[in-house]
């Protein structure tokens, strides 16, 4: 019986790690839903930004048609575009298809989930839950990560790629 404790205990604490590690992504019909994140907002700001990738695993399009949030009166889906030196945003009234078999990421400069009438500041280290409805998959709550207010990626990702060390660049160079 000890051993079958242990046993137990140990599949307990590998499955929790395994949980944490794939609590990244998110499945909702085809969908897969990943890297959600925003950008902490100074004081008083009314309105802020989720950005995340999906990935269309099936083979019909999806499309990200708007959501909700708690912290939020309206929850829209942007672009934001450069035109002439103007960069321009805009709501995206019919929504962002996810075409099957692709990935689209929302981005800083590009789609982005946009939170109006925030009710709150958004703090670096919070979990901001929006809840984002899709035309086929319905209804989905991600939490996104609150990062620092000039971040460009999760966790100090640079949106590039990769982290970006700011040690190891030649500063005398730019």
């Amino acid at each position: 019986m000890y051993k079958l404790k242990q046993v137990l205990l140990a599949l307990m604490f590998l499955c929790a790690g395994f949980s944490f590690a794939i609590a990244d992504e998110i499945m909702s019909g085809d969908l897969v839903i990943s890297q959600a994140w925003s950008r902490a907002t100074p004081s008083g700001a009314k309105a802020g930004a989720g950005y995340l990738t999906i990935a269309n695993k099936g083979s019909a399009p999806d499309r990200l048609i708007g959501g909700s949030s708690d912290v939020a009166g309206k929850v829209e889906i942007h672009e934001m575009t450069m035109r002439n030196g103007v960069m321009k945003m805009r709501p995206l009234d019919k929504g962002l298809e996810i075409a099957p078999g692709k990935t689209v990421k929302l981005a800083p400069s590009g789609y982005h989930v946009m939170l109006m009438d925030l009710k709150n500041q958004l703090k670096q280290g919070d979990k901001l839950p929006i809840t984002l409805e899709f035309e086929k998959a319905g209804k989905v709550t991600i939490s996104f990560d609150v990062e620092g207010v000039g971040a460009q990626g999760r966790d100090g990702d640079s949106g590039m790629g990769g982290k970006m060390d700011m040690k190891k660049m030649d500063m005398k160079k730019m």
